[in-house]
């Protein structure tokens, strides 16, 4: 397992619990790659974090898709809070990154249909079973899933936020 700095800003660190908390609640992320000719490609992406993974869809083509089969490591970041505070020059903010190895799932696996439910439950929580059944059955689903097995993960937020 790799070795990851330590936050400089120790003081400003959230707790596990309080970042997992941040990454639960969030709607988006921003999926950072490798690219081509080995540029960072940062994409923006809906997702879903469950029991230490980051789970999202992708389209069966494209940039990220190529980014991933080709290099495993990725890391993933969070802004739950960026309130601009112009009269002291600072934003009070609260983010969390995590830093993993990104797989596909296989297609129509156990994994997959896990995933499936828990994206599809985050973004219409009121959805019927029987609807999220039938959208895994269609023939030529139109996407990939993907797990980020996390490695890392750290929760910042600004001094103003740790006080209060």
């Amino acid at each position: 397992m790799a070795e990851f700095r330590k936050m400089r800003r120790f003081g400003q660190e959230m707790s596990e619990e309080r970042t997992i908390e941040v990454m639960k609640k969030a709607t988006s992320g921003v999926l950072a790659v490798l690219g081509d000719e080995d540029y960072p490609y940062a994409v923006p992406l809906s997702f879903v974090y469950e029991d230490g993974k980051i789970y999202f869809h992708c389209a069966k083509a494209g940039h990220k898709l190529d980014a991933m089969r080709k290099h495993d490591k990725v890391s993933f970041c969070v802004i739950d809070q960026d309130q601009i505070v112009g009269e002291e020059f600072t934003t009070y903010f609260r983010s969390a990154i995590a830093f993993g190895r990104v797989r596909e799932l296989e297609h129509f696996g156990e994994e997959f249909s896990y995933a499936h439910r828990i994206l599809s439950l985050k973004y219409w929580p009121e959805a019927p079973q029987e609807k999220i059944d039938e959208d895994l059955k269609k023939e030529g689903m139109p996407m990939l899933v993907f797990a980020i097995d996390v490695e890392h993960m750290t929760g910042k937020e600004a001094r103003e936020l740790v006080k209060k």
